[in-house]
């Protein structure tokens, strides 16, 4: 049996590995379109403010690590899958054949259309190669304006902050990380990150990027331009669902069924890439968190290698992000259901939020800041869809006693 893997994240180098495992005779190539051995994004942070150097980035330190599990590392960019004749196409001329393929080929950055971005200076945080850029531009006292205060800008936010720039961050939104968080959590991080030096401007959009004399000027939506060194845009993530597209069935991601499977039987999609069921919704959605990702591609092992039982029931979503010292999370329908409830705790002055949303007495969401505690319990009552009976209504005068309510309902 010879399978093949496209995408050396964690979920490809998670799924070769569990293939290992499950096939220890079959042949297993882990194709890369980058020249470094497998690494990890979220530990790029870590390598710009000096906690690990490049190698600290990498999945797995043993520099024979996949020799010894005979899983052969292929440093190539992929042109095309032909699915018929079970064949790649690689961009040196070869081909490859496969028995089974996954595709775990994650996301890529947006840039947003407006002058300017192609410009020298102006860089993703995406890549080794994007930090090696930043290292080198972004340095004590340097202006760095940050475009994006989602998930992954306010990751990159406080590294860039502790290596001692001067640094703004633009959102277009009205509030920071908008995707996760509420207008007044999204408000209270905001303030939060302005107590320790940021400036945040929400509610401003990045009209241009023009270039002078090696500085950089960023024209802003009603404020005054600013001359930085740096720009790096942290505006969104689109699936890399290219090489699928005439091949496979594509929504915003590749579809898969619960095995993983797409619409041709022996090719896999797992991971940002891969659009799969929503626990909360029932539905169909990409879920471009790491969790997921590391989740959906061991299942699609297990079944590439013959397993029977490996069904992917829905992922839940889930973020929990580290801002500077404040930690926030959200679960599930954060922003809640029709006709469904909300209760609401908020000690501003304490930096502590928490907002918790029913359907009938099932918690179903949760928006959280600064209440690390209740990570886990909330998550365990929205994934059990715990009937809470009595304890809804004690939840919704104090929402802070979700620990109690789970206890409650799961121990006799």
């Amino acid at each position: 049996m010879n399978h093949v893997i496209i995408g050396t994240g964690p979920a490809g180098v998670v799924a070769a590995e569990t293939l290992r495992k499950r096939s220890p005779d079959a042949d297993i190539t882990l194709i890369g379109g980058e020249a470094e051995r497998p690494y990890s994004r979220m530990a790029i942070p870590y390598h710009l403010i000096g906690k690990v150097d490049e190698g600290g980035t990498h999945l797995r330190t043993a520099p024979d690590h996949f020799d010894a599990l005979r899983i052969e590392l292929l440093q190539q960019r992929v042109d095309s899958i032909d699915a018929d004749g079970k064949a790649l196409a690689l961009d040196n001329g070869s081909r490859l054949g496969f028995d089974k393929l996954l595709l775990a080929t994650g996301s890529r950055p947006t840039r947003p259309p407006i002058p300017g971005m192609d410009l020298p200076g102006v860089v993703n945080c995406w890549t080794l190669a994007d930090t090696r850029q930043i290292i080198a531009g972004a340095n004590v006292g340097d202006e760095v304006v940050l475009m994006g205060a989602g998930f992954i800008g306010c990751i990159i936010l406080e590294a860039l902050a502790l290596r001692g720039v001067k640094l703004t961050v633009v959102e277009m939104e009205n509030r920071m990380v908008p995707r996760m968080m509420d207008e007044k959590s999204g408000g209270l991080l905001k303030r939060w990150c302005e107590n320790k030096g940021v400036r945040v401007l929400t509610s401003t959009r990045v009209n241009g990027v023009s270039s002078d004399a090696g500085k950089l000027t960023v024209e802003l939506e009603g404020q005054e331009p600013l001359k930085v060194s740096l720009v790096i845009c942290a505006t969104g993530v689109k699936a890399n669902t290219d090489l699928a597209s005439g091949v496979l069935e594509i929504n915003h991601g590749i579809l898969v069924n619960e095995r993983l499977q797409t619409s041709h039987p022996d090719i896999y999609a797992a991971g940002d890439v891969a659009e799969g069921k929503d626990f909360s919704t029932g539905g169909y959605s990409v879920q471009a968190i790491q969790p997921t990702a590391v989740e959906h591609c061991a299942l699609a092992a297990i079944n590439m290698a013959g397993g029977k039982d490996a069904l992917h029931r829905g992922s839940i979503n889930m973020n929990v992000l580290d801002t500077m010292g404040l930690i926030s999370a959200s679960f599930g329908l954060w922003q809640g259901v029709d006709g469904g409830g909300a209760a609401t705790l908020d000690a501003a002055d304490r930096y502590r939020y928490i907002n918790l949303q029913f359907a009938e007495d099932v918690l179903v969401g949760a928006n959280t800041l600064g209440m690390t505690q209740h990570i886990g319990v909330l998550r365990g009552l929205i994934q059990s869809r715990t009937r809470l009976g009595r304890w809804k209504h004690k939840l919704m005068a104090d929402p802070t006693r979700v620990m109690e309510a789970y206890l409650a309902q799961h121990i006799p």
